[in-house]
């Protein structure tokens, strides 16, 4: 195992030389900014405002009850994560275990505003709470596919420090929707989009920027 990963690697550092500073400007990893980007706002969406959005149902005052129902989505999130990582590792395939499920968490914030039942709102949590989860692994392959070196550590360090600003713009668009419109499933809708966004965007991932292993292990 440990000479495959070395295989590999030395095949990366032959196939793609980048130095740190190419690896900075390079336009796959902003290509991968924005994608991140995107996530992270459905990520820190899901981070915020849940607590409110149960808050606001109708029979939910507690914060016993909001604060336990809370915790579903984040099971379940856990678990498809590592059911998704798995299928992943074992198909050796990244962008449709990136994509889909980013796709998922999108439609999940959309439809939010739709129903005011709690089942319904905790399974669509519960359903957002899969994608993003679920999105991060396979997503973290997508640039140690095409750097190497300290270019990785670079790269991968640029796409994790610029797209975390969605964390902010996130939780503060929501907000501020909320104050402009009096109630909340607005601004859920609209970080919905991004996630939507990400997902189409990993799935039309250029070929140049897919799993080399992937290439490597077809052409075994």
């Amino acid at each position: 195992m440990l000479a495959e990963l070395a295989r590999e690697e030395q095949q990366k550092l032959e196939r793609h030389s980048y130095s740190v500073l190419q690896a900075m400007v390079n336009g796959r990893v902003w290509y991968l900014i924005v994608i991140y980007f995107g996530m992270m706002i459905g990520l820190y969406t899901l981070l915020f405002w849940p607590p409110q959005l149960l808050k606001s149902l109708p029979g939910l005052h507690s914060n016993s009850t909001v604060g336990l129902l809370v915790m579903i989505p984040h099971l379940v999130g856990l678990a498809a994560m590592i059911l998704v990582s798995r299928s992943s590792d074992r198909r050796l395939e990244r962008r449709y275990h990136a994509g889909i499920p980013a796709l998922l968490a999108g439609v999940a914030l959309l439809l939010l505003g739709r129903f005011h039942s709690p089942v319904l709102v905790v399974a669509l949590l519960s359903l957002l709470a899969a994608g993003v989860y679920s999105f991060l692994s396979p997503f973290w392959v997508l640039p140690s596919e095409f750097l190497a070196g300290f270019a990785a550590a670079a790269g991968i360090g640029l796409v994790n420090s610029v797209a975390n600003l969605g964390g902010f713009v996130g939780p503060y668009v929501v907000g501020v929707m909320s104050s402009w419109t009096g109630g909340i499933y607005p601004g859920l809708a609209l970080a919905g989009t991004p996630l939507l966004l990400s997902g189409a965007l990993v799935l039309v991932l250029p070929q140049e920027a897919r799993s080399d292993r992937a290439r490597v292990a077809k052409a075994n």
